[in-house]
Formats: C-alpha cells, structure tokens, sequence
C-alpha cells in the first residue's frame, strides 16, 4: 500500500511551480511529490532543469509562480522560518563548500551549535559519530584542503546529517570528483537510502539510479516528461525523448 494511498502528506511537494531567468522558462508547471523515506533520483540532459529544481526545494533558487511545501509547511520566503527549513532538509553540492579555515570537526559542529544550540560536547560526540559513519573520523583534526575531493563530499555529507535533517537534497554530488572517488560517495549515498533517509538527487550517474532510486523522474527543456520505476524507465522509457537521452548515454 503506497504512502499516499495511507493518506500520509508528502515530505516534499511541489505544485505547478514556474521559474524563469530573464526570458529563459527553466521550470514548466512542474508538480511532484516524495514521501518519507522514497529515494527520488532526477535525471535527464544538462540544462533540463534538474539542479534548479532541487535549489528550489529549500529556496536556493526562488520560484515565479506555484508552491512548494516540506512536511505541508508552505517554503517560507525569508528569515528566521526560512533558516529553520533549511536546516531540516539537507543539501549537499557538486563543490564542497566546506570552510576552508575550519577543521573537518569544526565544519560539521557549526550547525548543529549555533543553529540547534547543541551544546558543544554533545555536538562534538556526534559530529565524530557521523565522521566514521561515512569513514573519515581519523580526518578530524584536518582542514579541507588536507582532504581528497572524496573525503571532502564525505564531510559535506556528514555535516547536513548533523542538522537531522527530514530530507536531504543532493545536487550532482560526484560530478567534480575524479573516477576513483565517485564510489565511495555514493556508498554513502546507498547506505544513506537503506537507512530510510528521504533523498532527492540529481545523477549522472546511472548505475546509481537503477539500483537505488525508488522513482525515477525525467526532465528535459523545464518539464517532467516521464517518471516510473527505475528498471520500468530503464528498460521500457515510454517517451521518445527518455529514448533519446538513453541511447546517447549507452556509451559512457
């Protein structure tokens, strides 16, 4: 029996939503649902709108027209209920953007201390939890720079998990790292989506998709084209632009 069909409200929910930068139309009537605990996997073409619409779930991005909600609060628009949202979804990116001065510890006590008001010690314990949880607690002491492009997304990974975030968002996450360090991100990213995390993300990375997504959702030119089950979409795309897409990255 699905989530919906229990009458549970979605995690996220977005509703006819429309975004243009200047004259160019990058989000079309969007509308799209993920319930608690489902791994929602966009993909399709560079420049079909995917990471725009993830940076709009937690208004990185504004939006024209539309809505959006998180757990059937409507995405505040600014200041302190807006700062509270974002520390309940999760958003990791393609670039780090860890504190370069900060250590690997520091980076991840940030939010949870001056956000949550956890008190140090507690931050510190679980901010080391998470550190070897994704298998860099030895890299503590460290600053940024001092780290590969892996552990680096492993660390940005750490550090949204200490907010306890509802959902996380990832937005191309291995698409700066050298082949050798793709893996060992989305191990995490795997191991993340067993646990029950609601995830949406954004992939080139198709092996990923097919084994861990629970929807797959296709976009191309600012629209959802086609969404369905990952070896549904895989094997049988019903759209002939999901067939396109499809052959031209068979040989990647």
């Amino acid at each position: 029996m699905s989530n919906e069909a229990q009458g549970m409200r979605p995690i996220i929910e977005l509703s006819h939503v429309e975004k243009h930068f200047g004259k160019l139309h990058v989000l079309k009537d969007i509308n799209l649902s993920v319930q608690k605990g489902e791994v929602v996997v966009l993909i399709g073409p560079s420049g079909s709108g995917k990471s725009t619409l993830c940076r709009t779930i937690n208004r990185l991005e504004t939006i024209d027209s539309g809505s959006i909600r998180i757990d059937g609060e409507l995405l505040p628009e600014e200041g302190k209920e807006l700062a509270k949202l974002r520390s309940e979804v999760g958003m990791v990116f393609q670039s780090f953007n860890l504190f370069a001065h900060k250590t690997i510890l520091q980076n991840v006590t940030m939010g949870p201390i001056e956000v949550l008001h956890t008190p140090k010690a507690q931050a510190e314990a679980e901010a080391m939890e998470l550190l070897r949880r994704v298998g860099v607690a030895e890299q503590a002491n460290k600053v940024p720079a001092q780290l590969s492009g892996g552990q680096q997304q492993r660390v940005a990974i750490a550090r949204s998990l200490a907010m306890h975030p509802k959902a996380m968002l990832f937005d191309e996450p291995t698409s700066a790292l050298d082949p050798e360090m793709i893996n060992e991100v989305l191990d995490v990213m795997v191991e993340l989506a067993q646990e029950g995390m609601t995830m949406v993300v954004v992939t080139h990375e198709m092996r990923f998709a097919r084994s861990v997504a629970n929807r797959v959702v296709f976009m191309a030119d600012g629209t959802i084209i086609e969404q369905g089950d990952p070896d549904e979409f895989f094997d049988n795309p019903q759209s002939n632009r999901a067939k396109e897409f499809l052959n031209s990255i068979k040989g990647h």
